[in-house]
């Protein structure tokens, strides 16, 4: 069989399970409204929670950078790609995190794959949630440790995976998201810390999802269970809710150096743009001094809540500003999204191999009005 009939093949069996995906053009700055493919929709699917990706304040800091420092860093950081950017922003986040160090990747993704395949190898053991992102999940295989997944924020599964296994290996990280992408749900970071420090664990936290809308200041997981600890690798986005590009990682300063000289995807790729890396200083520096913007959030996020409540359907249990209505097949879930879209409402339908099971996912964002709630709740109401 050639390469493109096996595509092919390959490419009909994801249509006949409705896995089948494609992009969709937004034209515009994105907000809680947008025009898609011609459309005007409200926006359901955006991870710019706090709608920073379209405030002046950021533009115009992108902008400022891209004239004193050109479009793009030029190399790698270890080369010719290091601004004094990157290391105000590095400060500012470990100053909000209430970490030794932090260090700034060109993506999440890449953060996560780097860092956990520069710390453990073939000598070690990973136990990993079994609803972690995709980079949680490639990290773990990259790094050639062995992989056991743990039932769904289930500690006693937990426990028992460890008391069987975690002898036989030299170290082990637990690795797990704090707010989980798909379902909206947090992780019990607390009895986590204390498995961790039972059984001589590591522990990393991905907190793409929490940053800038969990805690007091949008510190994330931590600071929401109150939690100060240099030994926890937090690992998160600056492109969702700081309105940016990027990832980083934040911990301890002796962490930061190691992956500093042993990351693959810090030390060999470009450094993170001057525009991206200034936005996202200016984000940081939004959201740790204006609580404004993230109570306007929690708020949505409550009436959204009320008004999917009173339709009497299944939803995820979720502690974040993602909720999910579940969907017994990948049609169902498709057919509701596409009626909601006639309707005016952009809301993804999320599918397998993404989940176990399909869904449909709203992210909330502070900028949506009360009215695309009630309307949302509407027109839900006349499909079900």
């Amino acid at each position: 069989m050639s390469l493109s009939e096996y595509l092919s093949k390959s490419l009909s069996t994801i249509k006949r399970a409705n896995w089948y995906r494609q992009e969709k053009t937004i034209t515009g700055l994105s907000g809680a409204v947008i025009e898609l493919e011609g459309e005007k929709l409200v926006n359901f699917a955006s991870n710019d929670y706090l709608g920073l990706t379209c405030d002046k304040r950021l533009m115009d800091a992108s902008i400022e950078a891209i004239y004193k420092y050109g479009t793009g860093s030029t190399g790698s950081r270890l080369l010719s790609g290091h601004r004094k950017l990157h290391e105000d922003l590095e400060h500012s986040i470990a100053i909000w995190k209430k970490t030794e160090k932090a260090l700034v990747f060109s993506s999440g993704y890449s953060a996560n794959i780097g860092t956990i395949s520069a710390l453990v190898n073939q000598k070690d053991l990973i136990l990993g949630d079994e609803y972690n992102h995709s980079s949680l999940k490639n990290g773990a295989k990259l790094s050639q440790s062995q992989v056991i997944e743990y039932n769904h924020n289930n500690c006693l599964d937990l426990t028992q995976k460890l008391d069987k296994n975690r002898s036989n290996y030299r170290h082990c990280l637990i690795v797990t998201d704090s707010v989980f992408s798909m379902d909206g749900d947090l992780c019990h970071l607390p009895e986590l810390i204390d498995i961790a420090n039972k059984y001589d664990c590591w522990l990393l936290i991905d907190e793409a999802h929490a940053t800038g809308i969990i805690g007091k200041t949008g510190a994330g997981c931590l600071e929401h269970f109150g939690i100060k600890n240099d030994n926890i690798i937090q690992i998160g986005t600056l492109s969702k809710a700081i309105g940016s590009l990027g990832g980083y990682v934040a911990g301890s300063e002796v962490l930061i150096d190691f992956l500093r000289n042993r990351c693959p995807t810090w030390i060999y790729t470009t450094a993170l743009s001057p525009a991206d890396t200034a936005a996202a200083l200016k984000g940081v520096e939004i959201i740790r001094n204006d609580s404004e913007r993230r109570s306007s959030l929690w708020q949505n996020i409550t009436l959204l809540k009320q008004e999917l409540n009173s339709l009497n359907m299944s939803f995820f249990p979720s502690e974040s500003a993602i909720l999910c209505l579940k969907s017994k097949t990948a049609e169902s879930a498709l057919n509701l999204s596409l009626k909601l879209r006639e309707n005016g409402f952009f809301v993804p339908a999320i599918r397998p191999p993404t989940v176990p099971t399909s869904r449909l996912r709203f992210s909330v964002m502070a900028t949506h009005q009360s009215q695309h709630f009630t309307t949302l709740r509407s027109s839900i109401e006349c499909h079900i």
